[in-house]
């Protein structure tokens, strides 16, 4: 379903992240990931300085074997300083609709994991988090075309043709209460991987967002309440 390109992410603000604490909390946060079982373990590691278009200091295929957060945090320890990013893909494990097969699956989905350091990237942390997450595409935590929330606003929303036809499909009896149920445990292993991660570490605030809804958190609520 790739006529949606919209992203959803999630970011996370620490009371304390100063140098001292810099690896503490990105190994903190990594033992926070929930990782797909079909694709366990963290896939690739990155490390920059000063912006996101300059060239890595580090780069590590990750995928030969399956490692721990301890053991990425090793890796990304000689570089992590205040004025660099630390950016970790990895995989989650999220319910999709395959409209070849007319069945729902449950499989991995690609995430980007940024720790930014305070200096980095003229102090980016202040807006997208010391931790900004990649989450994956939006309708995976909000449905297409507005469908959860209205079917009548959804017939006249879609923007392509095979979005119209996956529409369609998911209206038909049955199909919509499954759709509902399978985005809202997209949406509940969102909201509880931010729940841990404030379990994990001294956490002062954490979002959840996304570039096509003003308001994706009161829009996740309002799926998860069938409001």
């Amino acid at each position: 379903m790739s006529w949606m390109s919209n992203r959803a992410y999630f970011s996370v603000w620490c009371r304390d992240f100063g140098e001292p604490v810099m690896l503490e909390r990105f190994e903190q946060f990594l033992g926070t990931v929930p990782l797909s079982e079909t694709q366990p373990g963290f896939a690739n590691l990155v490390v920059r300085a000063i912006g996101p278009d300059q060239t890595p200091l580090l780069e590590r295929d990750l995928r030969a074997a399956v490692l721990e957060a301890a053991d990425v945090a090793r890796l990304a320890g000689e570089w992590l300083q205040p004025d660099c990013c630390a950016e970790v893909q990895a995989y989650w494990d999220l319910w999709t609709y395959d409209v070849e097969a007319g069945a729902w699956g449950l499989g991995p989905h690609r995430l980007e994991i940024l720790c930014q350091g305070e200096a980095y990237d003229d102090e980016a942390w202040r807006d997208t988090g010391h931790f900004w997450i990649h989450a994956g595409f939006e309708y995976l935590f909000t449905g297409h075309a507005g469908l959860l929330s209205s079917a009548a606003a959804a017939a006249t929303a879609a923007r392509h043709p095979a979005e119209a036809e996956f529409l369609d499909r998911m209206v038909r009896p049955g199909n919509l209460g499954d759709y509902r149920q399978k985005t809202q445990q997209n949406i509940r292993k969102l909201i509880g991987w931010a729940e841990q991660a404030h379990r994990a570490m001294p956490v002062d605030r954490w979002r959840l967002w996304s570039e096509g809804e003003e308001n994706l958190e009161a829009r996740l609520e309002s799926i998860l309440t069938g409001r």
